[in-house]
C-alpha cells in the first residue's frame, strides 16, 4: 500500500524545488525504504525525485521498485536521460528490464546507450530465455595470477565501483580464460607479505556453469554448494560472467511460481496476477480448463458406456464419487511429490526405478488400508458380503494406478525435454477418473 501521508509532503518539496530536503530524503534511509515511500508518486515525480542521489544510489533505489513502475519511467521520461542511466543499471537487471519495454522505444533509446553497455546488453540479449547467459552480469572482478597481494587491492578498488560484488576475485590470463579464484578476505589477509603472487593465493578447481545451462540446474548448483556467485564460462572456459546469490533468488522464485500456476494447471503469468489484464487471465485459465473439461466428457462417455451395468446393479452409483476422488487425489499426491523432487534435485531421471517401487508399494499400502474401510463402507448399501468386495478390491487397483500414473508422468515428461509441472494435479485426476470408471466397472462385471 503507497504510503499516502508522506506524499503531499514529497509533491510539496518537489513544488518548492526544495533540493536540500530531497537529497536527505534520498540519502538518510534504505534505498528499499525510499522507494517504498515514494509508491503513489508520478513517473515523472519520482524520476523527478531521483535525479537528487547520485548514480549509484539512484539506480538502488531505482531496482527497488515495482516492475511496472520501473518500465513506465523508461517508456515515458527523456530518451537521452533514461538511456545514460540505463548504461549504469547492473547489465542483467538492464537486459530483462528492456525485454519488457515497448519495442519501438527501446529502438529510440539504443543508439543513445553508451557503445560498450549497448553491446553488452545485445550480448547478454542474444542468449536463449532462462540459460545461465541470460541471467548473468558481466561487471565482475578480474585479476591476473601475475600480481602482487597489494596491487591486487589497489586494482580491486579500482575497479570496485562498478562491480556487483568484490567477495570473489576472478583469475584470469590475457584471453578471459577463467585461471581461478582468491577471496577478498584471502587477498587481505596475505597484505602481510605484499609481494605474495595471486597466483599462489587462488583456487584452481572451481565449479562452473556454462553459458548455455539451464538457470534452474544453475540455481541448484548454487544453492546445494552454499555459494554468493558462480562463474559463468562458454565451451573454451573462456570467463563471460557471474550469476549471484540474489538472481538465483529471482530464478528460485520464478520457477516455484511457474510451477505452482502449472501443478494448478494454469498457464504461467508473465506478470503480477493485479497486472495481468482479464483477457490474459481468462485465456490462461480457460485453456487448460477447456482441456480438463474435455476429459470430464470422456469421463462421462465411458459412464454412458456402462450404463445397463449401472441400471441393474445401482448400488454401484454411491460409490463412483468414492472411487474418481480417491484415485485422482491419490494421482495428484503423486504429482505433486515427483514434480517437487524434480525441481529441487532431490530426484533424477536415473532414479525412475527407485520411484517406481516407492509408489507401488506406497499404492498398495494406502490401497489396502482405504480398501478396508470401504469394504465395511460397501456392507451398508451392499446386496451380499460378495458384492461389497468390489469397493475394496477396486480402491486397490485404483489408488495403485494412481501412484504409478501419478509418479511415471511428470518423469517422461522431464525425459522428452518437457517441463514436469505441466504434468498438473488436475490433468492426472481427470486421466485417473476415466480409468477409475473403467476399473470400477471391470471389477464390478467380474465379481458380481
Amino acid at each position: 500500500m503507497p504510503n499516502t501521508l508522506y506524499l503531499p509532503e514529497l509533491r510539496e518539496m518537489l513544488a518548492e524545488a526544495n533540493e536540500a530536503e530531497l537529497a536527505d530524503f534520498c540519502t538518510e534511509l534504505h534505498p528499499a525504504r525510499t522507494a517504498e515511500f515514494m509508491e503513489g508518486l508520478t513517473a515523472k515525480e519520482a524520476w523527478a525525485v531521483l535525479h537528487h542521489a547520485e548514480v549509484p544510489l539512484r539506480v538502488e533505489i531505482f531496482g527497488f521498485f515495482e516492475e511496472n513502475e520501473q518500465i513506465e519511467i523508461i517508456e515515458t521520461q527523456d530518451r537521452a536521460e533514461i538511456a545514460e542511466f540505463i548504461g549504469h543499471l547492473p547489465p542483467d537487471d538492464r537486459v530483462d528490464l528492456l525485454a519488457e519495454v515497448r519495442p519501438w522505444i527501446v529502438e529510440e533509446l539504443m543508439p543513445l546507450i553508451p557503445s560498450d553497455e549497448r553491446r553488452d546488453i545485445q550480448r547478454l540479449s542474444a542468449y536463449p530465455e532462462d540459460t545461465a547467459g541470460a541471467v548473468m552480469t558481466t561487471e565482475f572482478a578480474r585479476l591476473s595470477e601475475d600480481l602482487p597481494a597489494d596491487r591486487a587491492v589497489q586494482e580491486i578498488g579500482r575497479q570496485a565501483e562498478e562491480l556487483e560484488t568484490i567477495y570473489y576475485l576472478y583469475v584470469v590470463d590475457e584471453e578471459d580464460h577463467l585461471r581461478g579464484l582468491v577471496s577478498f578476505r584471502k587477498l587481505v589477509s596475505a597484505m602481510g607479505r605484499p609481494d605474495t603472487r595471486v597466483g599462489e593465493l587462488m583456487e584452481r578447481d572451481l565449479l562452473t556453469v556454462n553459458v548455455a545451462d539451464d538457470q534452474e540446474e544453475v540455481a541448484r548448483k548454487v544453492a546445494h554448494y552454499d555459494l554468493l556467485a558462480i562463474p559463468v564460462v562458454d565451451d573454451e572456459h573462456h570467463m563471460l560472467g557471474i550469476i549471484t546469490h540474489d538472481d538465483v533468488i529471482d530464478v528460485v522464485r520464478e520457477e516455484a511460481t511457474e510451477d505452482a500456476h502449472r501443478i494448478a494447471a494454469v498457464d504461467p503469468l508473465e506478470v503480477g496476477y493485479l497486472e495481468t489484464d482479464l483477457l490474459t487471465l481468462t485465456w490462461k485459465r480457460g485453456i487448460w480448463l477447456t482441456v480438463l473439461f474435455f476429459g470430464a466428457m470422456l469421463t462421462a462417455m465411458v459412464l454412458g458406456k456402462y450404463e445397463l451395468v449401472i441400471e441393474q446393479y445401482a448400488w454401484l452409483m454411491l460409490f463412483i464419487p468414492l472411487v474418481i476422488s480417491t484415485g485422482g487425489n491419490t494421482g495428484s499426491q503423486s504429482a505433486t511429490l515427483i514434480i517437487t523432487a524434480l525441481s529441487t534435485g532431490d530426484i533424477a531421471l536415473g532414479d525412475w526405478w527407485r520411484v517406481v517401487r516407492r509408489e507401488l508399494v506406497m499404492g498398495l499400502v494406502l490401497g489396502g488400508f482405504l480398501g478396508i474401510v470401504g469394504y465395511f463402507c460397501a456392507l451398508v448399501a451392499a446386496p451380499s458380503y460378495l458384492a461389497a468386495a468390489v469397493i475394496p478390491l477396486t480402491l486397490l487397483l485404483v489408488i495403485v494406478t494412481g501412484t504409478l500414473l501419478g509418479s511415471v508422468l511428470p518423469l517422461v515428461f522431464k525425459r522428452l525435454g518437457l517441463d514436469p509441472a505441466m504434468m498438473s494435479s488436475p490433468f492426472v485426476a481427470g486421466l485417473i477418473d476415466v480409468l477409475g470408471i473403467i476399473i470400477y466397472m471391470k471389477v464390478a462385471l467380474s465379481v458380481l
